[in-house]
């Protein structure tokens, strides 16, 4: 079964795979990340790691039991026990479940080892996927939002109920 692995340096070569081979899938349902982002990957890599060292992201791969990286879980923004939900699988592990294990372990890290208390994430309306793995993993829908121009919804689960 994958399991999350929180970010390290050496995952910088299969973490930009990843995301080259998985552009034009993820850009259907969020926005494109641009040119930019994979110019300027080692440096963004770098910045993120630099970034968790401080304890407000913790940014996750999923990785499965040969080594290949299938997709990201991170939680972002934490502050006085609460962050963002974020995260992303690969378009040939969908629909296997991957992205409903991911949270629920991302879940689990976030109330136990990083001492959390509330987790909260958004998706647009048209990604019926997103929204039943939230639906899945306890969250609930707490209003509707706008995501880059799309109608969306924002959700929030307690870790300690």
């Amino acid at each position: 079964m994958p399991r999350l692995q929180l970010l390290r340096p050496d995952h910088a070569p299969a973490l930009l795979e990843f995301e080259k081979e998985n552009r034009a899938y993820f850009a259907a349902s969020v926005s494109d990340r641009g040119d930019d982002y994979f110019a300027g990957f080692e440096a963004r890599h770098s910045a993120l790691l630099a970034e968790q060292a401080t304890g407000t992201c913790f940014f996750h791969v999923l990785v499965g039991g040969d080594g290949e990286l299938l997709g990201r879980v991170n939680l972002v923004d934490a502050v006085d026990g609460t962050a963002e939900l974020g995260y992303r699988i690969a378009e040939r592990a969908a629909g296997r479940g991957l992205a409903t294990a991911g949270v629920r372990e991302a879940c689990a890290l976030a109330g136990g080892e990083y001492g959390l208390t509330t987790l909260w994430a958004r998706t647009t309306l048209d990604n019926a996927g997103s929204r039943a793995v939230l639906d899945r993993t306890g969250f609930l829908p707490t209003g509707e939002i706008e995501i880059g121009g799309r109608p969306g919804l924002r959700f929030v689960r307690g870790l300690r109920d």
